[in-house]
């Protein structure tokens, strides 16, 4: 069971700066695009694993011609087995230190939070990171799938007005068949800080 499923960190040491994941609806099949994946280019291979629900994610990170070159192999590979895909080339160091981190950060109420939740944990990255580039928000928590029923959501943090720009952004950028709802809470209730 992925850490995720317990609502824990990931734990993802992705230097980046390109950042490569591929989702696939075959558990078997994302186990040998992995594999293709390494065989192809000096990438670190960071997720190799099923997720909820039968789904199966496989992330990598590297140079940016590495981790291009990684996914056209992996996509190669995965067939009509590939559901999303995502490839960042100058990926965010946020979502990076979202990745990385194994605490939660704690919350402060006079922040506003942004939720996003999408269809696919390649749209969740996506958004998260162009959350980050369009405002000066924090990612609070980033969850890809495991135990969401092949969900995603991120949540922001930072002043009303980044998050509101944060959210816009992503509501901009992202398919409205992989977007499933984006929330804003301007003054978050304690009790409710404590609980995430």
């Amino acid at each position: 069971m992925g850490p995720l499923r317990t609502g824990q960190a990931e734990h993802v040491v992705a230097t980046g700066p390109a950042l490569g994941l591929l989702e696939l609806q075959s558990i078997a099949r994302g186990v040998t695009v992995a594999d293709a994946l390494v065989k192809r280019a000096a990438v670190q291979l960071h997720l190799n694993r099923p997720v909820s629900p039968g789904k199966h994610l496989v992330l990598c990170s590297g140079e940016v011609a590495e981790v291009e070159e990684a996914m056209l192999a992996g996509r190669a590979q995965a067939g009509s087995s590939l559901c999303d895909e995502l490839l960042l080339t100058l990926v965010h160091d946020e979502v990076l230190a979202v990745l990385r981190r194994k605490v939660k950060l704690p919350l402060s109420e006079e922040l506003s939070l942004g939720i996003v939740e999408t269809l696919s944990a390649a749209s969740t990255l996506r958004g998260a990171d162009a959350a980050c580039k369009a405002a000066e928000v924090r990612l609070h928590e980033l969850r890809l799938c495991d135990g969401l029923g092949g969900k995603g959501f991120a949540i922001l943090v930072g002043e009303q007005d980044m998050v509101e720009a944060a959210l816009a952004t992503v509501e901009s950028i992202l398919l409205p068949g992989l977007l499933l709802s984006v929330e804003l809470i301007a003054r978050p209730h304690p009790e409710l800080l404590l609980s995430l």
